[in-house]
């Protein structure tokens, strides 16, 4: 009886964090700052989106439909208003994204790879939480860390540096969280396996 309550606990526990992490990636609460294809980028929600519209895989309603939850969320919020459909191009500087070097996301493939993995992490961690999610936020903390501290410039730019929010401490919770493993259940695993015995026919062999 424990046992079910503490695996239930652990299954609301993860189920919280990864919805927690969907709101935080959805919402499009600023968790960094870095540059991106689109000007300046504060969440994965946006670095996704720009690279997206940039390599022309996706169609751009498909992009909108991502940003539209987020994009109303800061409209309410900074200026008391929902942004139109036809201007969050605008908005995001979407338009720019397909000019914009590409050298610049050579140097921080780790926040865009971590980004893609946070994006589907997240809206796949609503029906089935994994570790997705995990990996993402961990991809983009590295990709901060080198691009802030290991490769600093000798005169940084105050608009172009690289800025870490308090957010993104309550992300990685949320990431670490979100994965259920039950360490009771790996080790019963491991001692059920069948132990491999000699045949009886060649220990008998040896005693003859």
């Amino acid at each position: 009886m424990a046992n079910a309550g503490r695996g239930w606990t652990s299954t609301r526990i993860s189920n919280i964090a990864s919805r927690t992490f969907f709101f935080l990636i959805f919402l499009q609460i600023p968790l960094f700052r870095i540059p991106c294809r689109s000007g300046i980028c504060t969440t994965p929600m946006h670095v996704t989106c720009s690279q997206l519209v940039a390599s022309d895989i996706i169609p751009v309603g498909f992009v909108k439909t991502l940003i539209f939850p987020g994009a109303v969320v800061q409209g309410l919020v900074q200026s008391r208003t929902i942004p139109s459909w036809s201007s969050l191009e605008k908005i995001y500087n979407l338009t720019s994204a397909k000019d914009a070097p590409v050298v610049a996301d050579l140097k921080r493939l780790e926040v865009l790879a971590g980004s893609y993995f946070s994006v589907a992490g997240a809206l796949i961690g609503i029906l089935k939480p994994g570790r997705m999610s995990m990996f993402g936020t961990l991809l983009i903390v590295w990709g901060l860390v080198k691009e802030g501290l290991l490769s600093r410039p000798a005169n940084p730019d105050g608009a172009q540096s690289i800025y870490v929010y308090p957010s993104m401490l309550l992300a990685l919770i949320c990431a670490f969280a979100s994965v259920k493993y039950d360490i009771k259940k790996a080790i019963r695993n491991q001692t059920a396996r069948p132990v491999a015995k000699p045949l009886q026919s060649s220990s008998k062999s040896k005693l003859k």
